[in-house]
């Protein structure tokens, strides 16, 4: 390892985040630390690592210990998790009960806040994932061929202002709604699931919306869309999706915007003055 290389701690979810994420470790030199959790990390990730350790989650003392004995100087989260299964704190160690139960809120940002402040607090530097995977943030304006129409537009005006009031009470990051109407909000149940019920309430014609949280923790758990969240909502039958630009991760942009081509579906990375101006004229 030379002089510059550092050793990263990577905490894995699921699907393709942390595996892009781990390329992008070994690629620039370092040694990867790599802690999962079983049935809900990407199996790929292990073979990248130079050291792994699978844990059940609520392991919060042996995670620490693990990065600690490997000698991790960063660490950071990337990839999806069961959320349903987090809650389950059977499982969890003394010290994992001691944070969950120091904490006047519970909702994600609040738990990843004091998880970051307890990492830190051990001599472990918390890093945003994306730093080692560029290039995955929303880019602002239409992405698609097909613009939003009036409708479209208001209802991510409305959806934006209503996902940003569910975020600054921390509890979830996306809105589905038609004609003004909300259809489903996201909580515990992440975004696909929020989609679905949101799609099948709202009919024809849905929007998605998914904005940051006000003042959130942006080095764990930004906002994700991808391939598999148009095809979604094609499925759904709804019509338009709107992601911040710029705080935003968009995975597989290329790809998704074939697809949404072919569905018909208005895709747009949603800046602060698209959000308060008329929709540009075509």
């Amino acid at each position: 390892m030379s002089a510059a290389a550092k050793v990263v701690g990577l905490i894995s979810g699921g699907r393709q985040f942390p595996l892009l994420v781990a390329r992008g470790v070994k690629d620039a030199g370092h040694r990867l630390v790599v802690a999962g959790f079983a049935g809900h990390t990407n199996p790929e990730v292990y073979a990248l690592a130079d050291v792994s350790r699978e844990l059940k989650l609520g392991q919060l003392a042996k995670l620490v210990a693990f990065f600690k004995e490997n000698k991790v100087q960063e660490a950071m989260m990337a990839g999806s998790i069961n959320k349903p299964g987090v809650m389950d704190i059977r499982h969890f160690d003394a010290r994992a009960v001691k944070l969950l139960f120091s904490l006047k809120g519970k909702g994600d940002d609040a738990i990843l806040r004091a998880f970051t402040a307890l990492l830190e607090a051990e001599g472990i530097a918390v890093i945003a994932p994306q730093a080692y995977a560029p290039g995955l943030l929303t880019p602002p304006g239409v992405l698609s061929r097909r613009s939003p129409d009036e409708r479209e537009w208001a209802d991510l005006r409305a959806g934006a202002r209503m996902a940003r009031e569910l975020g600054r009470l921390d509890i979830g990051q996306c809105v589905v709604l038609r004609e003004g109407i909300v259809a489903a909000v996201e909580a515990l149940e992440g975004t696909d699931a929020a989609v679905r019920r949101g799609c099948e309430l709202g009919g024809p014609g849905c929007v998605v919306v998914k904005v940051v949280k006000p003042g959130q923790e942006e080095r764990a758990d930004l906002p994700s869309v991808g391939l598999d969240t148009v095809r979604l909502m094609a499925k759904g039958r709804a019509t338009c999706l709107g992601v911040e630009a710029g705080k935003s991760l968009f995975f597989d942009l290329e790809s998704t915007v074939a697809f949404a081509d072919k569905a018909g579906i208005a895709l747009v990375g949603l800046d602060q003055t698209e959000l308060g101006q008329d929709p540009p004229a075509d």
